[in-house]
């Protein structure tokens, strides 16, 4: 228990609420195309063949990026375990940006004119995690409620 209040801990402050929820709605989108399938998705089982088969990544790993951007995500929005959730997203930003789109530069590819997106949106992704990582899930997050406010320690 000593752990999770020790994960949750975090202040009242409104910008972690604001880093947390937004990189939580932006990547639940993408979280529910690889587990139930919306949003034009695979779902968990297609999404599963295409990293292991197609992309070679290891079973385990390839579980944890699906659970990262589907629990991840939602444990954002409800701010629970937000730190967890937004180191998960961070490291699945960093592989994605490592093994795919560093190739393609840094833009994103608005217009198609170029081979695949760039990494500029998984950057402003990494740098909204580690808000939450650094301060917590803030204001309106359980994880206020798993640990004391700071004038309580």
């Amino acid at each position: 228990m000593k752990i999770v209040r020790l994960l949750a801990r975090t202040t009242d402050s409104s910008a972690p609420l604001i880093a947390r929820l937004a990189l939580g709605i932006v990547m639940f989108p993408h979280g529910a195309q690889k587990v139930p399938g919306w949003f034009g998705g695979y779902g968990f089982t297609g999404t599963m063949n295409a990293f292991t088969q197609h992309m070679h990544i290891p079973a385990p790993l390839a579980f944890l990026a699906i659970m990262a951007e589907f629990a991840g995500s939602l444990g954002l929005i409800i701010g629970c375990l937000s730190r967890v959730a937004a180191f998960g997203l961070a490291v699945n930003m960093v592989v994605a940006i490592a093994t795919v789109h560093a190739a393609n530069g840094f833009f994103m590819n608005w217009l198609g004119n170029q081979k695949g997106e760039g990494f500029e949106y998984h950057l402003l992704a990494i740098g909204l995690a580690l808000v939450v990582m650094l301060h917590g899930g803030g204001r309106w997050s359980l994880d206020r409620w798993f640990t004391p406010r700071p004038d309580q320690l």
